[in-house]
């Protein structure tokens, strides 16, 4: 806070022009910060002072009114210096007496405030030395936690081979992706919209199908809880207004477009076209109807034509799953099928969705 700030800041609380709310924080201020709190004691004996001289100064012109009045009704014919002089005379012990006390009553004062203040910043001082440490200490653990997230968790000296995206069907880090995408790796590290890396590996792979699963398989992975959107197991209408996620680059890309023909390319049944941009990357990204609901995954693209792009159907998901669960290990993965974001406008459901839409990177 700026020096005029406070002490203005200062003159409203001794006013008392500050609302409720803003005594409270001054308050906490002054217990807080001893230099603030010296400066409010510093500036109360300021205003006593500047209170006492206006008193003075009160009394002064109050003796020069009576002695005019005086002359005026013609009482008194004394000179006036020599009518206030003989009124200093008069009243001089008097007022030398109630100098003294004042005099002493503000030194009291001002000892009792500075040795209060003095202890209390000592107080303050001996507190703040172990907060300051332990501020430090958090601060550090903070900086040591971010910088532990931003490591690469790939393999040292081997640069990545594919990237695509990957997208969660199960809170607890399972992933569905493209089978092209992991194909030949031989380490995944999957990474999320804040660019923290995690340790995953390949749980099931269909190359028929181009469809693979990833868990990840990292300690700094924290479940993100029910997913927001569901998959939608049913077929989608030509001419559904559609939108996809994916990374085509180092942050995630929102596209929007249309299902523009039921069946994929040479009429392949197992997958569907649509009207959308894609690029190297979006390979494994979702597409979701207007409601939310995962209806495909991204996985090609006609090279003569720009629009021209095929999804998976989101029927080769369950289809997968199947497959999956044979193995005890996965029994418990369970697909969410109802969409909490249905009522949502679209930036509100990019929000809840982008946690759950990972980059998948393959060593």
């Amino acid at each position: 806070m700026q020096d005029v700030q406070l002490l203005d800041a200062i003159e409203r609380f001794l006013r008392g022009e500050m609302s409720p709310e803003e005594m409270a924080s001054f308050e906490q201020l002054r217990k807080s910060n001893p230099e603030v709190d010296e400066k409010v004691v510093e500036h109360t004996m300021f205003l006593q002072q500047v209170d006492q001289f206006a008193d003075w100064k009160n009394f002064k012109s109050t003796l020069h009114d009576v002695h005019n009045h005086l002359i005026e009704s013609g009482d008194i014919k004394e000179a006036p210096r020599a009518t206030v002089i003989q009124i200093w005379r008069k009243y001089k012990r008097v007022m030398a007496v109630a100098a003294s006390i004042a005099g002493i009553t503000t030194l009291l004062i001002a000892g009792m405030a500075t040795y209060l203040n003095q202890k209390k910043t000592a107080n303050d001082l001996q507190k703040l030395r172990g907060e300051y440490k332990s501020e430090i200490a958090r601060k550090a653990n903070e900086i040591k936690k971010d910088v532990q997230d931003r490591m690469p968790k790939g393999p040292e000296n081997q640069p990545v081979k594919f990237n695509g995206t990957g997208f969660l069907v199960d809170g607890k880090g399972i992933l569905v992706t493209n089978e092209h995408v992991v194909s030949g790796s031989s380490t995944v590290v999957v990474q999320n919209n804040k660019g923290q890396e995690f340790r995953s590996r390949i749980i099931y792979t269909n190359k028929e199908n181009d469809i693979a699963f990833i868990k990840i398989e990292d300690a700094d992975f924290r479940s993100v809880g029910p997913l927001p959107y569901g998959i939608r197991k049913s077929s989608t209408e030509l001419g559904e207004q559609l939108f996809t996620l994916g990374f085509p680059r180092e942050e995630i890309v929102y596209n929007e477009g249309y299902m523009s023909a039921k069946t994929g390319y040479n009429g392949d049944t197992l997958s569907f076209q649509i009207g959308v941009s894609a690029n190297p990357g979006n390979s494994g990204g979702p597409v979701f109807n207007k409601n939310g609901e995962v209806i495909g995954i991204i996985n090609s693209r006609e090279k003569a034509a720009e629009g021209v792009v095929f999804a998976l159907t989101a029927k080769n998901i369950f289809r997968s799953l199947e497959e999956i669960k044979k193995d005890t290990a996965f029994q418990n993965i369970r697909l969410t099928l109802n969409s909490s974001i249905r009522s949502m406008d679209r930036v509100q459901q990019i929000k809840k969705i982008e946690e759950a839409v990972f980059m998948v990177k393959s060593y």
